[in-house]
């Protein structure tokens, strides 16, 4: 039972690291790459959907990105989502086709982005928290039906906070990555 506890939290904390890890490769340094506007959501008749399942994103050169809608009306949505969105993104609208220019990377905008990807680290952490939360409760519901003794359930705590421990750390390190590769001129 135990076991089965701490191998679910570490799985779960793994896939919360690795989606941290994705979430930083969508912070770029000045370029455009399609997996820009992944997690921008658009209302499409009332509901919130990436921008990927409404239209086609594509490279027009290094410094621009081209949103072509599947429907023409989408494009004055699509254009107030991705202003809307935390990238700092300017778009216009070129008759059907949104065009993003993606912004020289200045001083001032490599610190946003800083801030932007030490949320993302927070929210990974919190989530990695979360997740221990969840596996004390249950060794405490263990305890409490009688299934585990007191001490199995001290040092079944002890290793979550271990793990929690490894997989913060491991956070941390991402972080301090990826803010060297923002903060690189």
């Amino acid at each position: 039972m135990i076991a089965d506890i701490k191998k679910t939290a570490e799985d779960k904390m793994r896939k919360s690291v690795e989606a941290l890890r994705v979430e930083f490769t969508k912070v770029r340094t000045g370029r455009a790459h399609a997996g820009l506007l992944d997690h921008v959501k658009v209302d499409y008749y009332g509901s919130m959907m990436p921008i990927s399942q409404v239209a086609n994103i594509s490279i027009i050169d290094s410094h621009t990105l081209g949103v072509q809608p599947w429907e023409k009306k989408m494009a004055a949505a699509i254009e107030k989502a991705i202003r809307d969105s935390d990238l700092g993104l300017n778009p216009a609208s070129m008759g059907e086709l949104v065009r993003v220019p993606i912004p020289a990377m200045t001083e001032e905008r490599r610190r946003e982005l800083v801030k932007v990807v030490r949320g993302e680290a927070e929210g990974g952490k919190v989530a990695v928290r979360n997740i221990r939360r969840d596996a004390l409760g249950h060794l405490k519901e263990l305890l409490k039906n009688h299934e585990i003794g007191e001490d199995e359930e001290r040092r079944a705590g002890e290793d979550m906070q271990k793990l929690t421990d490894r997989y913060i750390a491991e956070i941390d390190r991402y972080l301090a990555e990826k803010e060297k590769d923002l903060m690189a001129v």
